[in-house]
């Protein structure tokens, strides 16, 4: 008879730039069509597509909830990584909590089948990994496995063929070995962006899941640098920062004020299969905003700003930041209907059926960078504002107080990271 052993649940993800290290890539200073060059495979009805609608709504459900945990704190976070990594993990979970789990990430079992999910998960991420010379992305998994411990083939096949993860047999008795090379792993698959994701591993430990993703992402329209300048950002009524301000003074935006709700949306495209929505509530409305955001509400903005009439010149003002995000996972699910997947009730006798395991713990952590010439979770909201002279009528647009960022896929239309950004100062 043996002791419950520990599943440990780790996430990585971060959008990491680096200058000048993808090759440029010319477009017209006019452009206007909003379609991106579609990845193959991924047009209406691919299944990646059909597990979309239960991927955006499990990343806003996630973000509703750290948002009324810590309603004056930046937030940043991968809800791909997060689903994915659970996705997988469901692979070895068994009756109630495989269907908890599976629920639990938005999906409607009725309509869509535990093969048809997995399947979704294979093409979604087959397509964000395929190269591209304009976009670097990485999403990936690892299992990092007790040596001694009797994993049914069926399990350790399928997270290979549905979720391309890597296994690793090590000792688990060894913390100090196993801890460094599953760091170090990390380390390497998000380009030394984070390190030290363990601290320390407990010896009864049989089983650690890690899931990262990585993008590493050029504007379309990149900022002119020598014209980055300190400028105040008004984090709420009694505090104010100073931030780096790039500036865009005559190029044209896809961007709009929304008519019906306090906050204006504007539209940023990378170079390749990315675009990040920025949304700036008016002042004091961010609450009321974030009770909108919405899987129709993001749809709603997307479908508008496809709309040439949307397209127009822009002066532009938008911070230059650094930021992370890190959360307890095994505090938060129980609270996003996964009751058993930390608790001894759990049920993961589809990993092994000779040794009763049990994951206790889970973390996620997503670093963010914005700079002059992309962005590796780009953040940033628009408000607009009438500008009369006598010769001209034209918006501006200044992200100079809190606001929120939707980074995702084009073409297979998954949110990639998502977040808050209440202090660009606050690392």
């Amino acid at each position: 008879m043996h002791l419950a052993d520990r599943l440990l649940l780790l996430l990585a993800a971060l959008l990491a730039l680096s200058h000048g290290q993808l090759p440029p890539q010319h477009h017209g200073e006019g452009r206007t069509d909003s379609s991106h060059q579609q990845v193959p495979g991924t047009g209406e009805g691919s299944p990646s597509l059909r597990i979309a609608p239960a991927n955006t709504d499990f990343a806003l459900r996630f973000y509703h909830f750290i948002a009324s945990e810590s309603p004056k704190e930046n937030i940043f976070f991968s809800p791909l990584s997060i689903s994915a990594a659970l996705a997988m993990l469901s692979l070895g979970a068994c009756s109630h909590s495989q269907t908890q789990m599976l629920e639990g990430l938005g999906f409607n079992l009725t309509e869509l089948s535990e093969s048809d999910i997995h399947r979704g998960f294979q093409h979604l991420l087959h397509n964000l990994n395929l190269p591209s010379r304009e976009l670097a992305m990485h999403v990936g998994s690892a299992l990092f496995l007790n040596h001694k411990l009797p994993f049914l083939p069926k399990f350790l096949n399928e997270t290979m063929v549905f979720y391309e993860s890597k296994l690793f047999h090590t000792d688990f008795s060894n913390t100090e070995s196993t801890t460094q090379l599953i760091n170090n792993h990390v380390k390497e698959e998000t380009q030394g962006k984070i390190v030290d994701l363990v601290d320390k591993l407990s010896k009864d430990t049989s089983m650690v899941l890690v899931n990262y993703v990585y993008l590493e992402a050029l504007w379309e329209k990149p900022f002119v640098a020598s014209r980055t300048t300190h400028r105040d950002f008004y984090v709420d009524e009694s505090t104010t920062v100073q931030v780096p301000m790039m500036v865009h003074d005559e190029e044209h935006h896809w961007y709009l004020h929304d008519r019906y709700l306090p906050c204006s949306v504007l539209r940023m495209d990378y170079k390749g299969d990315a675009t990040a929505l920025f949304i700036l509530p008016n002042q004091g409305r961010m609450k009321e905003v974030e009770e909108v955001l919405t899987p129709e509400m993001l749809m709603r903005w997307n479908n508008l700003l496809q709309k040439r009439n949307f397209y127009r010149k822009l002066e532009l003002r938008f911070p230059k930041f650094s930021i992370s995000g890190s959360y307890t996972l095994h505090q938060i699910l129980p609270k996003l209907g996964f009751t058993d997947l930390f608790s001894p009730s759990a049920n993961f006798s589809g990993i092994t059926d000779q040794w009763k395991l049990q994951a206790p713990k889970g973390f996620h952590k997503a670093t963010l960078d914005v700079n002059e010439v992309g962005t590796q979770a780009a953040a940033g909201t628009g408000f607009s504002v009438r500008f009369l002279s006598a010769q001209n009528n034209h918006r501006v647009l200044w992200f100079n107080r809190p606001f929120l960022v939707v980074i995702f896929s084009t073409s297979t239309q998954s949110i990639l990271f998502l977040g808050k950004i209440v202090d660009p100062t606050k690392p």
